[in-house]
């Protein structure tokens, strides 16, 4: 098989990216990728569509098939891992996520769309990319609806603030150094137009991974800010994010007093360094000895809703290394769990009631040539249009310098923009 391939100047087309959305959202499963145009360090696309499954990758040994698959084929592939991927069955004893998602799902598209640069190239097996670019022109954006959905806490504001108090004891019992813990808000018997909320959450709080992604009835709306891990050649990089504090956009020096403040934070800098450390160890299992370094340590960056503190760590993949070993020493990401990676993770199962599925997993692309990038599911809502179930998550990184209000203050804060889109 080969692809139909084109090129097309799209320099009058203001409203291109959400015509893509509207174009692949009824395909059963497709993905769209979007960095809003964040020209940030190690940049890779600037949108990136794919729609219809010709071949589907799924279940336990999903990392395994993948590096079959480049064995034979050289073609793109797209898809995700769950947080819950590398757990085993008999230590799962959370409630599963309803909202749907396989552990693991990835696809070979019929279409890929890539804007860069005011052009569009079309890519596809089945139709003529003329044909397609014609139907994307034509089509008349949907505005979304106001929604107005109340969203229930799976726990108590009491009960967070006891959990913690859990934690920071295993944490001084030396059990663990630092635990990333989440909580989950839901509704049930919900109705939406997940493309339109995705486009409503996009607008209000645009992000560098934001992605929308269908997995047949399962439906991830995603503005995240922070990569998990980009191969380019024989380099690996990951970007953790660790240290969140909000901004002051109606006053530009309370708005850098905020920037500085964070920058010079003891307790997110512990947070951060620890990931740090975590993330250096799970890489330096593929990479070549030595090669693992730190290129950035404490980086501020500015997003719409906050302020953010992000370390950059690269190191040079090792020959024979492929997408199961890099799975299996690093993922789920560190920042999505804490350090010791093994101890804080049986934690989260026993606090944790639900398990967290695609939240804290990894939504992205694989290149014909083997390159990737992955981000960090967080900043989402998980709809399921058959089960009309809608949640989402939000957490933190508990450290012995955390204090729970505070702790429950930033998960407040990483939901504003979900909640304002949600009509609360």
């Amino acid at each position: 098989m080969k692809r139909n391939i084109k090129a097309f100047s799209v320099n009058e087309m203001p409203n291109l990216r959400e015509q893509i959305l509207q174009w692949i959202q009824p395909f059963g499963v497709c993905s769209f990728l979007d960095n809003h145009q964040y020209n940030l360090p190690h940049h890779s696309v600037d949108c990136l569509a794919a729609a219809g499954a010709l071949q589907v990758i799924s279940g336990a040994n999903t990392a395994a098939s993948i590096d079959a698959f480049y064995k034979e084929e050289q073609d793109w592939l797209f898809g995700h891992f769950s947080y819950e991927y590398n757990t085993p069955q008999n230590l799962r004893m959370q409630i599963p996520h309803p909202a749907g998602f396989s552990d693991a799902f990835f696809f070979r598209p019929d279409h890929v769309l890539h804007l860069s640069n005011q052009e569009l190239t079309i890519e596809s097996y089945s139709r003529d990319p003329e044909t397609i670019f014609r139907e994307i022109g034509n089509i008349k954006i949907k505005e979304g609806v106001q929604h107005s959905i109340h969203c229930t806490p799976r726990t108590s504001g009491e009960d967070y603030l006891q959990t913690i108090q859990h934690l920071l004891s295993h944490i001084q019992d030396g059990d663990c150094y630092e635990i990333n813990f989440c909580q989950e808000f839901f509704a049930e018997n919900t109705t939406l137009d997940p493309a339109a909320v995705y486009r409503q959450l996009t607008r209000l709080s645009p992000n560098p991974f934001s992605c929308y992604y269908k997995e047949k009835n399962a439906h991830l709306l995603c503005a995240s800010p922070e990569r998990w891990l980009k191969k380019a050649g024989n380099e690996l990089l990951s970007q953790p994010i660790k240290g969140t504090l909000k901004r002051d956009l109606n006053n530009l020096d309370a708005d850098k007093q905020l920037r500085d403040q964070l920058s010079n934070s003891l307790k997110d800098k512990s947070e951060n360094v620890m990931v740090v450390d975590l993330v250096r160890n799970d890489l330096s299992q593929v990479c070549k000895a030595g090669s693992v370094k730190v290129s950035e340590l404490f980086g501020i960056y500015s997003f719409p809703q906050v302020h953010q503190m992000i370390s950059t760590i690269t190191g040079e993949l090792l020959p024979g290394k492929g997408m199961k070993e890099i799975i299996h020493s690093g993922f789920p990401m560190g920042s999505m769990t804490g350090a010791p990676k093994k101890r804080v993770m049986e934690l989260i199962r026993q606090y944790e009631p639900i398990e967290r599925g695609i939240f804290s997993g990894a939504v992205g692309y694989i290149k014909p040539n083997q390159d990737f990038d992955f981000n960090v599911v967080i900043r989402s809502i998980l709809y399921n249009d058959a089960n009309k179930y809608l949640s989402y998550l939000v957490g933190s990184g508990i450290t012995i310098y955390s204090d729970p209000e505070q702790e429950y203050q930033e998960c407040l804060l990483k939901a504003k923009a979900i909640e304002g889109v949600l009509g609360n």
